[in-house]
């Protein structure tokens, strides 16, 4: 029976990515070529606090263009301090969802991340019809938590495979510059192995094992999610500093292939 396989970057020096055996053909993008809001047709937004969103996070999401926002060629998402209802933060989370969501492919979001003890900025996928998290599946293609800062993480997560029940699979990789440059962040998947990459390196994989959706849900159609949170069990684990706001996360280009 075959295993997962959850590669550490060393291991994926010696395997050749999808993309090098399936050429694809882009199939969606923003550039952000333009400026005000983020373009209606192919983002929507979750908003408010959903006690928490699950991780007890801080800020409280807005569709205001001070947190979410095209300015000289790049999507602006910024967090700030600043009081909304019982919330002290306010941040942006974008989705995909209702507008365009995928089903194998690649995905690639070329990003600059927020640095602070506190932020955790994360471009992720979740299936397009979630009725059960995490049964449905969740793609992390980057999360970040700045009291670590540099160390860029890429997961998955299935019924059987998920960090409430410990059997989450993971790796990370350090990026000196998260802050100062942009990167290339991208997953792509077909039906037997998802790569997760920065800059085209691989640092995460993981092969189907072929036992079922419990194990492997991501043959389902997937949207994709752009959002800074602020603290919550992962991300505030050492607090939060309150001298970084406003911090922002800048996105060139979004684009998909399949």
């Amino acid at each position: 029976m075959k295993r997962l396989l959850c590669l550490t970057t060393l291991s994926l020096l010696v395997i050749t990515s999808i993309a090098q055996t399936a050429p694809r053909k882009l199939v969606w993008s923003d550039e952000f070529n333009y400026k005000g809001l983020p373009d209606s047709t192919k983002w929507d937004y979750d908003l408010g606090s959903k006690n928490g969103w699950g991780n007890n996070e801080l800020q409280y999401y807005t569709k205001d263009k001070k947190n979410a926002r095209v300015e000289k060629g790049h999507l602006i998402i910024e967090a700030r301090k600043e009081k909304i209802e019982k919330f002290n933060y306010t941040s942006a989370r974008l989705v995909t969802k209702g507008k365009a969501y995928w089903s194998q492919g690649r995905i690639e979001v070329r990003a600059k991340l927020p640095a602070g003890r506190g932020s955790w900025p994360a471009i992720w996928m979740l299936a397009e019809n979630m009725k059960q998290w995490p049964d449905d599946g969740e793609i992390d293609i980057m999360e970040h938590v700045g009291y670590d800062p540099g160390w860029v993480h890429g997961s998955i997560h299935s019924k059987k495979y998920n960090h409430v029940i410990g059997t989450q699979k993971t790796a990370k990789t350090f990026v000196a510059d998260f802050s100062k440059a942009f990167h290339i962040y991208s997953v792509e998947w077909d039906q037997k192995l998802l790569t997760v990459s920065i800059d085209g390196k691989p640092f995460f994989s993981c092969t189907n094992e072929q036992k079922g959706y419990e194990y492997w849900p991501f043959d389902n159609k997937m949207s994709l999610l752009l959002n800074i949170a602020v603290g919550g069990n992962w991300g505030g684990q050492k607090g939060v500093d309150d001298t970084i706001f406003p911090l922002r996360m800048e996105v060139d280009y979004v684009r998909v292939y399949q």
